[in-house]
C-alpha cells in the first residue's frame, strides 16, 4: 500500500494550528490542551496532553521564553531557540505535523513558531506510575524486591542498573496503527545472535493491527504463532534480575510500554520450570528445591490420569501398590468426578481472583467445607479423588509459569479423556502425543525440549542441576552467542 505523503510543517503558525487543532481535537477533548503564547513578539502554541506534561518543567522553560527580548530572536530563530532559551535535555525538531501528532498523544509537549517551518517537541512528560515492588508470582525468600511497573522508561532503567554492559541495546519500535503502542527490543551486541535480534525485530515489525489493548500478550501472539497449541513459546518475567541473567545467556527480551511483564525469547520448555529462588540458596539446596519442582511437575501432569487407569484396570497394579486404588467407587463415575472437581477447582481459581483480599478467608473456608467435606458426605467426591487432585493442584501452583501451569492443566484433562476412551492404549498415545507435539515445536528456531531432543550433555545437566555458578562458565550453546565464554 502507498503511503500518503506527509503533511509538511508551513512557515505561518495560522496554517499549523488549523491542522493541529483539527487533528488533535482541541476542542472535542478536554485533556488536549492548546497554550497561545507570546515572547518576544513572536507568537507562538504549546500542544500538550493534561495529565502527561510535567507543570513544573513547562512553567520553568515559559519563565525563560518570557525574558527574550524581540531583538535576540531576529536571526536564526530556530537555532537559538534549540541551543539557548529553551534549556532542556529531550528536545528535537520535526517537519512532518502528522509526526507532531504522534508525538503529542505519546505524551511530549509540541511548541508551534511563527515564522519557523519546523515543530520543536519537547519531551518532558511524565506518566502515573506506581513505584517498583516485588512480583507477587515470583517471590523469593532472599533477594531482591524491585519488580518491573507499566512504564516503559522505568523498565529500561531496571534493567540498565543490572547490566552497565556498554554494548546492551534498548531498541526503540512503535506497534499499532492507531495505539503507537512503544516497545523496546533488549539485548547485548556483544552476546546475542544477530540473526536472532533480526528474527525478533522483523516479527514485531510485522505486526498489523489497530491497537494493543493486552500490550505484551497481543505482541505474543503476533509474533510467536500457533494458537491452538496451548504451550508457551515465550515467557514472561517480572523480576529485572531474571531478565538480566538472560540477558547475559545471549536472549533477546521485549519491554511493552503499559506492562509490568517483560518477554524474554526464545525458550526452551525448561526454562519455564526455573525459579530465581533457586540461585538465592546455596547450589545443592537449589538442586534439591529443582528436583521438587519437577515432581511436582510431572505430578500435575500425570498423577491423575495414571491413577484413574489404575482404578479402571486394577489387573495392571502391581501388588506392592494395591492399595492406591479407590475403596469406593462413589455414586458418580469416577470420570465424572473428575471433571467435576477439575471445574470446580478452576471455578475457585476464578473466584479468588475477583474475589476482594478482605474476603479470601471466607471464601476458603467455604470452598473447603464444600468441595471437600460436604461433596464426599453426599457422595458426590471419593475422598481419594480428592487426594489426588488436591497433590495435582499443589504441582500446578509450583510451576513457576503460570502459563504452563494452564497448558498442563489442559494437557491432565486430555489425558483423562484419553484414559476414560481408550484405557491403557489411551494413556500411552496420550503421553506419546505430548511427547511429539513438544519435540516439534520451537521457539525463534530453538528447539523447544532441548538440550533433551536434541541431546546435549552440558545443557541437560545445567537443566536437572543448579550447577554452581563459578562452574558455569560457558552459555548456552543453542543461543550460538557470539561470545560464548562468560
Amino acid at each position: 500500500m502507498k503511503e500518503a505523503p506527509k503533511k509538511l510543517v508551513h512557515s505561518e503558525l495560522k496554517e499549523n494550528v488549523a491542522y493541529l487543532k483539527e487533528a488533535l481535537g482541541v476542542e472535542k477533548s478536554f485533556d488536549v490542551i492548546q497554550l497561545d503564547v507570546e515572547y518576544a513578539e513572536k507568537e507562538m502554541a504549546f500542544y500538550f496532553i493534561d495529565g502527561f506534561v510535567k507543570d513544573d518543567i513547562l512553567h520553568l522553560l515559559m519563565k525563560f521564553l518570557a525574558r527574550v527580548n524581540k531583538d535576540e530572536l531576529e536571526s536564526d530563530t530556530l537555532e537559538k531557540l534549540l541551543k539557548t532559551y529553551i534549556p532542556y535535555v529531550e528536545v528535537e525538531t520535526t517537519d512532518d505535523l502528522d509526526n507532531v501528532v504522534s508525538m503529542v498523544l505519546a505524551g511530549p509537549t509540541a511548541l508551534v513558531v511563527d515564522g519557523i517551518d519546523k515543530v520543536i517537541i519537547i519531551d518532558a512528560r511524565t506518566y502515573p506510575v506506581r513505584g517498583p515492588q516485588e512480583p507477587d508470582i515470583e517471590r523469593v525468600v532472599r533477594g531482591s524486591r524491585d519488580g518491573f511497573v507499566e512504564t516503559l522508561v522505568f523498565n529500561t532503567a531496571l534493567t540498565r542498573r543490572r547490566i552497565r554492559d556498554r554494548t546492551l541495546r534498548m531498541e526503540y519500535m512503535q506497534v499499532g496503527r492507531r495505539s503507537k503502542t512503544d516497545i523496546v527490543v533488549s539485548y547485548i551486541e556483544d552476546i546475542a545472535d544477530p540473526q536472532m535480534v533480526k528474527q525478533v525485530k522483523d516479527a514485531i515489525a510485522k505486526i498489523d493491527t489497530d491497537g494493543l489493548p493486552m500490550a505484551e500478550k497481543t505482541v505474543e501472539e503476533f509474533i510467536s504463532g500457533r494458537h491452538w497449541n496451548p504451550f508457551p513459546v515465550v515467557r514472561y518475567t517480572e523480576r529485572p534480575d531474571t531478565v538480566a541473567s538472560h540477558l547475559y545467556e545471549g536472549h533477546v527480551c521485549i519491554i511493552v510500554d503499559g506492562s509490568p511483564s517483560v518477554i524474554i525469547t526464545p525458550v526452551t520448555f525448561w526454562h519455564h520450570l526455573q525459579h530465581a529462588e533457586e540461585y538465592r540458596n546455596k547450589p545443592i539446596i537449589g538442586a534439591y528445591l529443582r528436583l521438587v519442582r519437577f515432581l511436582a511437575v510431572w505430578a500435575s501432569i500425570f498423577l491423575l490420569p495414571l491413577w484413574y487407569l489404575f482404578a479402571i484396570e486394577p489387573e495392571i497394579v502391581p501388588d506392592a501398590i494395591k492399595f492406591i486404588g479407590p475403596n469406593e467407587s462413589g455414586a458418580v463415575p469416577l470420570f465424572l468426578q473428575f471433571l467435576i472437581i477439575e471445574i470446580g477447582i478452576d471455578m475457585l481459581r476464578m473466584a479468588a481472583i475477583h474475589t476482594p483480599s478482605a474476603l479470601a478467608t471466607a471464601l476458603g473456608l467455604v470452598a473447603a467445607l464444600m468441595i471437600g467435606q460436604v461433596a464426599v458426605e453426599v457422595g458426590l467426591l471419593t475422598n481419594e479423588v480428592i487426594l489426588y487432585l488436591a497433590i495435582a493442584a499443589l504441582g500446578t501452583f509450583a510451576t513457576p509459569s503460570y502459563e504452563l501451569s494452564l497448558a498442563n492443566r489442559l494437557v491432565r484433562i486430555g489425558l483423562l479423556i484419553l484414559t476414560a476412551s481408550f484405557q491403557t492404549y489411551g494413556f500411552v498415545i496420550g503421553v506419546m502425543l505430548l511427547i511429539l507435539l513438544l519435540s516439534r515445536m520451537q521457539s525463534f528456531g530453538v528447539p523447544y525440549l532441548w538440550p533433551f531432543i536434541p541431546f546435549n550433555y552440558r545443557g541437560l545437566r545445567d537443566v536437572l542441576l543448579r550447577s554452581p555458578m563459578p562452574l558455569k562458565d560457558r552459555r548456552p550453546k543453542i543461543l550460538h552467542p557470539k561470545d560464548p565464554d562468560r
